[in-house]
């Protein structure tokens, strides 16, 4: 079980409502098919900061992992084009969560939790 994020590059969405039919829109478009689009500079630079506090599982010992919370490696796997979803362990989950819109918010990217139905600030 996992605690996902969509994160985007694009205007704000002016509603949750909104937002969750953009995250689906682009879900559809970068992520659920068959060709390979590579992340764009800015979400990778939202992972590369990610990726300074915590790094990839593949990158730490098998005891160490609990301390990380990504549930996929390597992270930018799961970035296509202006968009990127990803999975979080629920253990670590909440302080990922902060941190990750924390960095969003400072890249001006938008931040939407699918599991609340709404925009992160």
């Amino acid at each position: 079980m996992s605690y996902d994020l969509a994160v985007w590059e694009g205007e704000r969405p002016s509603s949750d409502q909104e937002a969750g039919e953009t995250h689906s829109a682009l879900y559809a478009q970068y992520i659920d098919t068959d060709v390979e689009i590579p992340p764009t500079p800015l979400i990778a630079k939202f992972v590369e900061q990610l990726l300074q506090r915590w790094p990839d599982l593949d990158h730490v010992d098998e005891d160490d992992d609990e301390d990380i919370p990504w549930s996929t490696s390597p992270l930018i796997g799961e970035a296509a084009g202006p968009y990127i979803y990803f999975p979080m362990g629920y253990r670590r989950a909440e302080e990922a969560l902060a941190y990750a819109v924390q960095v969003a918010a400072k890249l001006g990217l938008n931040c939407y939790d699918p599991q609340e139905d709404r925009l992160r600030t």
